[in-house]
């Protein structure tokens, strides 16, 4: 029953209990403990609005931020992420195969506040080898849900 309310609640944190309970065929009251011992457990970590920026006055820049380190013998990885994703800017951070080490990933008002978050904060930690970072300039999907408009093709239909 885990997976089960877990897919369901990953598309869709706002469904009513009810009818959460009425898809999965147990009461109401089963799915809200199963819920409350997965949140204990963290199983679940939280729950999150997908807001669309570009349609409000509300500007936002979000960078990726590739990160390669050298792990020192007392600061494994997961301490070098501990001291990256307790700056309030992070939105996440993950450890990564490949070139790099890590993707950070912030937000802020403005590519000049990323830039100094780089310069100031992320770059001058001792394990950090170097960074490079990257702008998004359009979402089209976010978290599984498409967040772009249908763009019409109006160009003129050419035939010979």
């Amino acid at each position: 029953m885990r997976e089960k309310i877990l897919a369901v609640i990953e598309k869709n944190s706002r469904i009513d209990l009810n009818d959460l309970a009425i898809m999965l065929g147990v009461s109401e009251a089963e799915v809200a403990n199963e819920i409350a011992a997965m949140e204990k457990e963290q199983i679940i970590c939280g729950y999150h609005t997908l807001i669309n920026w570009d349609k409000t006055s509300n500007e936002k820049v979000t960078a990726l931020i590739e990160v390669k380190v050298i792990p020192q013998r007392t600061l494994g990885f997961d301490k070098i992420a501990e001291r990256m994703y307790n700056y309030p800017e992070v939105r996440a951070v993950y450890l990564m195969s490949g070139g790099f080490d890590f993707t950070v990933i912030i937000e802020e008002k403005t590519m000049k506040e990323v830039a100094q978050f780089v310069t100031d904060k992320l770059a001058t930690l001792d394990a950090v080898r170097g960074t490079a970072t990257h702008f998004i300039l359009k979402k089209y999907k976010d978290h599984g849900t498409v967040i772009a408009e249908n763009i019409k093709d109006e160009r003129m239909l050419v035939t010979p």
